[in-house]
């Protein structure tokens, strides 16, 4: 079978691929068109990917990629929270636009057998009950929210009112190699390798459900392709949460490197934007595919901090004063 996997030079995106690649996919990764050629983190991994160079927002390009194809993994997103409080026009046009732009395409092509859309536990909002179960309501509480809830409804509509083969698969908070500094376990982690243990971080006392990018990427692909999900929304996550103040504790424990954490209110969230609690009810995800994680926080922040300490010198501004 043909994939092609949108947003497949970024964080998941790129892990995906190379899941993609090693159960004999091939694969159409589809990246931002830019001056410099650049693959993001494609040009790290493995295995013959063919490149093609676009736009999300842009319909041609999209009508373009989806030719002769027979899956789509749709992970193109703007994804940092405080960015969407700056330019919530710009998460409208890539995050809802762009999901249409690669809907409609899909639709036209009448070759798809699975469009797999990529969600995010922030659509929940902070958790009126938890575990949070698919039935729980929708409550994005800033504009990247509120987009991805949008993308959403938006993907499930082509389902119920075209037939278009949709899954909806949505992720709680991933982490792991790869992922960008502004996300909070990198950005803890590389205070500890280059600041020395010196943290300083936003609110410590929220809670996330923290799942590992490797189990992440298995369950897209188990969860997005399974028969029985056509038309669902299903959550993927561990079942359990941690604060913030947890993470410290065991990267402190890992690396050996006692934490001098000083936090500062300039990174907390709005107070009605800020989301306390997310934890996933997998148990939708485990019935229907057998899915379920076989990394806890404590092996995947070893395999993460293992990465980082040897690839920090690969992001910019990572410098002392950067982080």
């Amino acid at each position: 079978m043909k994939a092609l996997v949108t947003g497949a030079a970024g964080f998941i995106g790129s892990h995906l691929t190379e899941l993609l690649l090693e159960q004999g996919f091939h694969v159409r990764a589809f990246v931002r068109y830019n001056s410099r050629d650049s693959w993001g983190w494609l040009e790290r991994i493995e295995g013959d990917v063919e490149i093609f160079r676009g736009d999300i927002r842009d319909y041609d390009s999209v009508r373009e990629a989806v030719s002769h194809v027979d899956v789509i993994f749709h992970l193109a997103a703007l994804i940092s929270i405080p960015y969407s409080y700056r330019t919530p026009q710009g998460y409208i046009k890539t995050n809802v636009e762009g999901t249409n732009n690669i809907l409609d395409a899909a639709l036209r092509s009448n070759r798809i057998v699975k469009f797999v859309h990529i969600s995010t536990s922030e659509v929940y909002g902070t958790a009126k009950y938890t575990p949070i179960d698919e039935n729980h309501p929708y409550n994005p509480q800033s504009p990247y929210a509120a987009t991805k809830a949008a993308a959403d409804m938006l993907s499930l509509s082509y389902y119920r009112s075209f037939d278009l083969p949709v899954t909806v698969v949505r992720p709680f908070n991933t982490f792991g190699p790869r992922q960008s500094l502004r996300a909070v376990i990198p950005t803890i982690i590389s205070q500890f390798i280059v600041n020395e243990g010196q943290i300083t971080i936003g609110n410590t006392t929220t809670k996330r459900d923290f799942l590992y990018v490797k189990d992440t990427a298995r369950g897209i692909l188990k969860v997005g392709l399974a028969d029985n999900t056509t038309g669902e929304v299903v959550n993927i996550g561990t079942g359990k949460s941690f604060s913030i103040a947890d993470v410290i504790s065991i990267i402190e424990e890992i690396s050996g490197i006692p934490a001098r954490v000083e936090v500062d209110r300039s990174r907390f969230r709005p107070e009605k934007s800020e989301v306390y609690v997310l934890e996933c009810d997998n148990l939708k995800a485990k019935k229907l595919t057998g899915w379920e994680p076989v990394y806890d926080l404590k092996s995947g922040l070893l395999e993460t901090f293992r990465w980082f300490k040897e690839n920090i010198g690969h992001y910019k501004n990572f410098g002392k004063h950067n982080i």
